[in-house]
């Protein structure tokens, strides 16, 4: 007779396995795919009348300052209480996506460019459609997402074996991809690169290799955490000409950085370091839930938007476990590159990661890919408990998108 903790095993092993079998299909795995996107834009528009510029978040104190390039009708924000209409990350993307679109490198006003500049990736890919216009941008930013990253899944899912295509599906459906289209930030694109990237390194196409993974770096810094344990891995099995093309793909990012360099004289890339500061993040943000639990005051919806945090940490304690688990023979590479994305999450401050869950969620993209990555080569990995977190996480995401956050003060440009 089996006990109950057996019991739970065996239920759980036959739902894992109903699951995966239904996420092997393709046409599935699409359809939750398109239905999930769409459901997380019109939870977006609904609060600001059904407009697709919401999901930029124009902050009216940058819209002021380049509003030759704002789009009329776009919604812009004007910020609460501690921020004064700064709006988010996207719209620095589109205000450098027109700058591009008109052959010009005059800067937008009001953004820190020496930081700002190096992810050129995201806004050179949508310039071309910025030549039909600001609602042009708007188009493209939009395309480019869905578009590379749905081309991105495919490559992945024809790089498993058949046993292992339902792990494309986790791929498609992360909670930290989906958070990157709904502020269209550059995270999406850059994992849709490195992979695309990855993908034409498999096949020996090493050119379309070197020149995505240089998009792919150009556009965020992240790409790195493949790219660098790969090109360990060449040197290490002696396999020199793949070395070098792995080198090769740094050689768009090195010329931009040289150009910079020359219009920037203060900037390094090393100046990144300063957004890190290990230990700080995490117990900034367990001091303040502490302050929440014991402190009481703030409702149930302001303690769910502290508490949105908590199973990101709990992610980060089961990676950090994992990268001590398995055959160490196996999937070298990507367990060095999910070690680097783990440390690079512990190591991020209060301030800039660990205060806001969009911050500290978007640095876990790449963990995704890195993670399906070595559980193809090692089986013996014990990474159910960490897709398991990935499906909390992106169920809470979608209460939160519906039912938690509320409109901000906006206008109408």
């Amino acid at each position: 007779m089996s006990n109950p903790f057996q019991t739970v095993l065996r239920i759980e092993r036959n739902s894992r396995a109903k699951i995966s079998q239904s996420l092997e299909s393709c046409k599935t795995t699409t359809i939750l795919f398109l239905i999930l996107y769409a459901a997380s834009s019109f939870f977006v528009w609904k609060k600001y009348e059904y407009n697709p510029s919401s999901q930029i978040n124009f902050g009216k104190e940058f819209a002021d300052q380049n509003s030759s390039e704002t789009p009329k009708g776009a919604i812009v924000f004007l910020g609460e209480e501690g921020n004064l209409g700064a709006g988010y990350d996207g719209q620095i993307f589109y205000y450098y996506s027109r700058m591009l679109s008109k052959w010009s490198l005059d800067w937008p006003k009001g953004f820190e460019t020496s930081f700002r500049a190096p992810r050129i990736g995201y806004p050179l890919l949508v310039s071309p459609f910025g030549w039909f216009g600001p609602q042009g941008t708007i188009f493209g930013m939009y395309l480019l997402n869905l578009g590379l990253f749905y081309l991105s899944y495919l490559a992945l899912r024809s790089l498993l074996p058949e046993s292992k295509k339902y792990l494309s599906a986790i791929y498609l459906l992360s909670p930290f991809a989906l958070g990157s289209y709904v502020l269209l930030v550059s995270d999406t694109v850059m994992l849709s690169l490195i992979l695309l990237a990855y993908w034409a390194y498999s096949k020996n196409n090493f050119v379309l290799f070197a020149v995505l993974g240089g998009l792919a770096i150009l556009t965020k810094e992240q790409a790195l955490f493949l790219l660098f344990p790969l090109g360990l891995e060449t040197v290490y099995h002696k396999e020199f000409k793949k070395s070098l093309w792995v080198l090769a793909s740094l050689l768009i990012p090195a010329c931009w950085s040289l150009y910079l360099k020359t219009q920037f004289p203060d900037w390094t890339p090393g100046s990144l370091g300063n957004f890190f500061d290990p230990f700080a993040g995490i117990l900034g943000y367990l001091s303040e839930l502490e302050q929440s639990i014991s402190g009481g005051g703030q409702g149930i919806i302001g303690f769910a938007k502290k508490f949105s945090r908590f199973p990101l940490l709990l992610l980060f304690l089961y990676g950090t476990f994992l990268l001590f688990r398995g055959n160490w023979k196996l999937g070298l590479a990507y367990r060095i590159g999910f070690g680097i994305t783990m440390l690079t999450v512990f190591s991020g401050g209060y301030v800039l990661y660990w205060a806001t869950y969009e911050n500290v969620s978007r640095m876990f993209t790449i963990s995704i890919p890195l993670l399906i990555l070595w559980q193809k080569e090692d089986e013996s990995l014990p990474n159910s408990p960490y897709w398991y977190l990935l499906a909390i996480i992106l169920v809470a995401f979608l209460i939160k998108l519906a039912l938690i956050s509320k409109p901000l003060r906006y206008v109408v440009w």
